[in-house]
């Protein structure tokens, strides 16, 4: 097995979308950053990548036994072993896990350019490994709170997590069931259509304002937003804490 040393790590933790473990370019000056001192390098089958990086799922027994307890971090001069840590590529991109000593990849990261490239070029050192995976995901299903990468195609770390935070609260829009407040936010965004919406029936109304959201970001999306969440405090303190940040 080979090991990767002094690993430059972001934590992402809670992630099921790949999309949201960011690249290093879109690391931030307040992430918080950890070196870890050795961690395993396992390649792997692309479809056994896209389950680590895209689920919350048990990861294969076979992989955990592997790598168990050969990750080391360093603190106050003490080397401590990680249970189960792990890096992860299948020969074109890499993912580093943290299951917190679970059987699920709780925490995801990537790498900084250089040592994503040095994993890149261990790969001819590797045999591929072929864990059993327990529950495949051959086509993953994606929903508003679990968008599709179509969807958050092209947009930066800060337009993703305000499109999702639009698409909470419109799911929790959704859950009023009162066509008045939907046929407003929908005429609100598309004021020509005024007649046409005034027409529409409930689902009619919240199915045709998500269709036209979906895609792409833009100002109409970002004042929605902002409008929409007024009021809800834990939207607003997610809206602060984006409008906050700076990348590095």
């Amino acid at each position: 097995m080979l090991y990767l040393h002094d690993v430059w790590v972001n934590w992402f933790e809670g992630e099921e979308n790949g999309y949201n473990v960011c690249e290093f370019h879109e690391w931030r000056k307040d992430d918080f950053i950890e070196i870890l001192d050795q961690v395993p390098v396992v390649l792997v089958e692309p479809k056994l990548f896209f389950y680590i990086e895209n689920n919350l799922a048990d990861l294969p027994n076979e992989l955990l036994d592997d790598i168990h307890n050969k990750s080391f971090v360093r603190k106050n001069n003490e080397r401590t072993s990680l249970e189960y840590c792990f890096i992860a590529t299948d020969g074109s991109r890499v993912v580093v896990v943290n299951t917190l000593t679970y059987q699920i990849p709780v925490r995801k990261s990537r790498l900084i350019p250089r040592q994503e490239a040095m994993v890149l070029e261990m790969k001819d050192q590797l045999e591929v490994k072929h864990y059993y995976i327990p529950n495949p995901i051959e086509n993953k299903e994606y929903h508003i709170l679990s968008p599709s990468p179509d969807i958050m195609s092209g947009l930066t770390r800060k337009e993703r997590q305000l499109k999702q935070l639009l698409f909470m609260a419109l799911d929790q829009l959704h859950t009023t069931g009162n066509v008045a407040e939907v046929r407003y936010w929908y005429t609100e965004c598309f004021p020509k259509k005024y007649v046409e919406i005034q027409m529409m029936d409930f689902d009619e109304a919240w199915d045709a304002l998500y269709d036209e959201l979906q895609n792409g970001w833009s100002n109409m999306h970002y004042h929605l937003c902002e409008r929409l969440i007024k009021g809800q405090p834990f939207f607003e303190k997610v809206w602060e804490l984006e409008e906050g940040t700076q990348v590095n």
